[in-house]
């Protein structure tokens, strides 16, 4: 069917845009970790210049102030170490780090992360650059969060196509169960006619052995529609050849074989055709038989009564020309008026549930038409239309 032609296309969708989702959560939380990194670099880097210029004064005891008081604030790990990298003041160390062995350890994993800020000040005597030690900081908490965060995103990510994955094929397998029940019925329904014709003409001739000849044109042209039924099957998803054909004949044709065979159907209904003579369309005219056919079909399984009525009429407006089927059954709820032409779908527990899906899609795929209920009421009936621009 043509829903599944492009099942791998979708798929790959789903997966390109997965990569796509990933690869921007991950750019974009890095730049947020770099953005992050850069003002706590900035930050540390002020306070490395506080620090050299409470050193350079005489007085040094601003240095235990600048460490409780200002550095305090920071939200990250810091450490200032002398000439000789050994630790002499820290801030926000994770509370694992307690001995000058663990700080040390923890140093050179801070250094691995960011490299450290030298400690200087200019002495005013040589107009030199003393560096008296550094500044060493890691990652704060919210960077490391915002790391594990990308991870979850991505993990998120891959759980949401999986799961589009799974829905995906669940739904797909699903209809092509449908499908296949649907192909089955629908195939029975199509052989059903003709058969069930050619049954009743084997009794008649038992009873009526004199009436052979007159028998005999009837069987040929069930014989002939079990031919064209093979046929129709045989060709789905081949290119069907188009030409201009007579509507009115095409029409005729149909209603003629379906009149003489109500009676094996159980049905008492009236077919009308209202279609003038000599209506060209461009069609192919043994799909488009099989289109008008399975509506009228639709509609005799649709009257229960014995006052059934089934017209086909057509209207020219807009460019366009509409056909239009109308019947006096039992009618369909509104909500339903798309679903009858999903696969599957059946108001009948007997019902073939692919007839009208099919329809359609020889009416819109092939024909380039539209196939639509136009009007419908429970029980008064309903009318579909069959629409195809005015090529003339």
């Amino acid at each position: 069917m043509k829903q599944y032609r492009h099942t791998g296309n979708i798929k790959s969708g789903l997966f390109i845009l997965g990569i796509i989702l990933i690869s921007s959560l991950l750019i974009y939380t890095q730049s947020l970790v770099n953005r992050l990194r850069v003002d706590s670099r900035q930050i540390v880097t002020l306070y490395a210049e506080i620090i050299a210029n409470t050193v350079s004064q005489p007085d040094d005891s601003n240095l235990d102030f600048v460490f409780e008081n200002i550095i305090q604030k920071v939200q990250f790990p810091i450490i200032q170490t002398s000439l000789d990298g050994e630790p002499q003041s820290w801030r926000n160390l994770p509370d694992h780090v307690l001995s000058n062995k663990d700080r040390n350890k923890f140093l050179v994993k801070m250094d691995a992360q960011t490299s450290p800020i030298p400690l200087e000040f200019l002495d005013i005597n040589s107009k030199n650059k003393i560096i008296f030690g550094h500044l060493h900081y890691g990652d704060s908490d919210l960077i490391h969060q915002l790391q594990w965060l990308a991870y979850l995103e991505i993990i998120a990510v891959a759980l949401f196509i999986f799961l589009g994955f799974t829905g995906f094929s669940f739904i797909r397998n699903s209809e092509k169960r449908h499908i296949w029940v649907g192909m089955a019925r629908e195939t029975a329904h199509q052989l059903g006619t003709p058969v069930s014709a050619l049954l009743g003409w084997v009794e008649w001739l038992k009873e009526h052995p004199e009436k052979t000849e007159e028998i005999i044109p009837e069987i040929e042209l069930d014989l002939n529609r079990l031919q064209q039924i093979s046929r129709r099957f045989s060709k789905m998803g081949s290119e069907p050849e188009m030409g201009w054909i007579d509507l009115s004949q095409n029409v005729d044709r149909v209603i003629g074989y379906l009149k003489k065979r109500l009676p094996s159907l159980g049905k008492s209904v009236q077919l009308k055709n209202d279609i003038s003579s000599e209506v060209p369309i461009f069609a192919n005219g043994s799909l488009l038989a099989w289109s008008i056919e399975n509506i009228i079909r639709n509609g005799i399984d649709a009257i229960e009564g014995d006052e059934g009525l089934i017209t086909v009429s057509l209207i020219k407006e807009n460019n366009r020309v509409h056909i239009q089927i109308k019947d006096n059954g039992c009618g369909i709820p509104k909500k339903d008026w798309k679903n009858v032409f999903r696969p599957g779908f059946s108001s009948k527990k007997t019902g073939w549930g692919l007839g009208l899906s099919l329809t359609q899609r020889i009416i819109e795929d092939i024909h380039g038409g539209q196939l639509k209920v136009l009007d419908s009421s429970v029980g008064l009936g309903t009318t579909f239309e069959i629409s195809f621009p005015d090529q003339k």
